[in-house]
């Protein structure tokens, strides 16, 4: 839920999310097909709160979080609802996008949703005081670092990381995406791709989803358990 990559190459939208959390979090449940509000949608469950980072649905629209919206918030004590199951929330509805301008965020941690639907490409951001949707250029590449973690000056070095690589690999694929996620900036623990701050918080796994026409697969590696898990679909 923390670095998130947008792709269009080939004909495929891909989708990449590395999930940073505390180690003392419980291991999330791999991703199963659950059906909500009479939606089919596939998400690796969060175990603590019951909601998602990385969310699929029958129709091939994605909705990945990040924690915290534009600059880094002050923590409160609690909030009403867990992010998580904001993202099951919208996802579950006709239209995410139409639901976002309806949908109550009062006393909800500042977030950043990347929304792909219709073939359409959106950045959806809380701070605790507006909401805001940005429609993003689905022909170009994009990457986001949670500004909970990560400084303005620390996002950008990552952003240049992308946009290098990107620029030596002119037709880019899905596995080539994913070690870019997992291998970049190795040695780097407090602010690559892959992070182990102190053994307290750590990368703990890594969700793609790619589309290409009418056929959806979503992928998901658990760096702790060191576990596969992938399904490939036919959307509606």
């Amino acid at each position: 839920m923390c670095t998130v990559s947008f792709v269009n190459a080939n004909s495929k939208i891909i989708i990449t999310s590395n999930r940073d959390e505390k180690i003392l979090r419980p291991s999330a449940v791999e991703p199963k097909n659950y059906n909500v509000k009479n939606k089919t949608i596939i998400f690796p469950k969060d175990k603590k709160a019951g909601g998602t980072w990385f969310a699929i649905d029958e129709f091939s629209t994605i909705v990945v979080l990040l924690n915290g919206a534009d600059e880094k918030h002050i923590l409160k004590e609690s909030y009403r609802k867990s992010r998580g199951l904001i993202v099951l929330e919208l996802i579950s509805c006709e239209s995410v996008i139409a639901e976002w301008n309806n949908i109550d965020l009062e006393n909800i941690e500042p977030f950043t949703l990347v929304l792909f639907e219709n073939q359409r490409l959106y950045q959806l951001q809380w701070n605790e005081i507006q909401k805001c949707a940005i429609e993003l250029d689905v022909n170009q590449s994009h990457i986001w670092s949670s500004s909970t973690l990560y400084s303005k000056e620390i996002r950008e070095k990552r952003a240049n990381w992308f946009y290098t690589f990107l620029d030596a690999k002119p037709e880019v694929n899905e596995e080539e995406l994913f070690n870019f996620h997992r291998y970049t900036e190795e040695e780097n623990t407090e602010h690559g791709l892959v992070i182990n701050r102190n053994d307290t918080l750590k990368t703990v796994s890594i969700t793609q989803a790619v589309i290409e026409k009418n056929k959806a697969s979503i992928h998901y590696n658990d760096l702790i358990a060191e576990t596969d898990f992938s399904n490939t679909f036919i959307s509606v």
